[in-house]
């Protein structure tokens, strides 16, 4: 018995992308701190509302996806295409976690932070996945959807929305989002072509792809390195560890800009950029709380 639960407790947990909802709940937990500069137990409330959403998010892609999913063996064995979820059973699980995510943001953090975490849902399953089909540029507009999390924890702080640092904070992780998705793409970019998504494999060559993302992945240093001209970091070793792990970013990907690598070694590369982004929250956490 509790391994038919475990089992089906893995399935939701695939279904929903558990793994992804959490760090994109943790840039609420972040703009929350820095917005109300400090931290109170109300967090709790922004956090799991946007773990919430971003689950029921997740889920509604892959029943919007499910037909694409079984052409490409990256997917084919998320829980729907395997036959592990029905897809009303993911749907009623959609329904769940949208409504009680926007119910939880609404209630308790107000109007604003539940608007932008619908906001949030609808630019993700309404414009970004749709638009996949459509362009190989998708992943720009999709940034949005990396955007609004932190902002909806500054608004739930206290922040004001119309505070340039909330924008610059937006922008920071617009930014990054696009790399992500082209890392993707230099790794599973011909299995994308299979399922008739637009890639940018069928137009560029891996070694213009690669070029295209250390531009980005400049980019979001950059930005980065512009936030403690937004954002006033309580202590100056707050804002020179940002621009050290900004340096070190791009000092590490500049091996992309080699005509003579062959591969890129994506988990490690995903990684790397994830760490990064995790490393920069860690300092806007201590920059607060110490």
């Amino acid at each position: 018995m509790i391994e038919k639960a475990y089992s089906r407790y893995a399935a939701l947990s695939r279904l929903c992308k558990f793994r992804i909802s959490l760090p994109v709940a943790l840039t609420t937990f972040t703009g929350y701190l820095i917005g109300m500069g400090g931290i109170a137990p109300e967090i709790i409330f922004p956090v799991s509302g946007v773990f919430l959403l971003a689950s029921a998010a997740s889920a509604l892609n892959q029943i919007q996806e499910y037909k694409t999913d079984l052409l490409m063996p990256r997917t084919r064995s998320r829980p729907i295409p395997a036959g592990e979820i029905s897809r009303k059973a993911a749907m009623a699980w959609t329904i769940f976690f949208a409504v009680a995510g926007t119910a939880i943001l609404w209630y308790f953090s107000g109007w604003l932070p539940a608007f932008l975490g619908l906001l949030t849902f609808v630019w993700y399953n309404g414009i970004y996945t749709p638009l996949k089909r459509i362009t190989a540029f998708a992943a720009v507009p999709g940034g949005v959807v990396g955007a609004l999390p932190p902002v909806i924890g500054w608004v739930a702080g206290g922040g004001d929305i119309a505070h340039p640092a909330a924008f610059a904070l937006a922008m920071f992780f617009f930014i990054g989002q696009v790399p992500h998705f082209w890392l993707l793409l230099l790794r599973f970019g011909e299995q994308y072509e299979m399922a008739g998504i637009k890639s940018l494999t069928s137009r560029l060559s891996h070694v213009q792809i690669r070029r295209l993302t250390f531009i980005w992945i400049v980019a979001t240093a950059v930005s980065a390195m512009l936030l403690p001209g937004f954002y006033a970091f309580h202590h100056e070793i707050s804002a020179w560890a940002v621009w050290i792990l900004s340096g070190l970013l791009v000092a590490v990907f500049v091996k992309l800009l080699k005509p003579s690598l062959e591969s890129v070694r994506f988990k490690s590369s995903f990684l790397l950029i994830n760490l990064y982004y995790l490393l920069i929250m860690v300092t806007f956490g201590l920059d607060v709380l110490i």
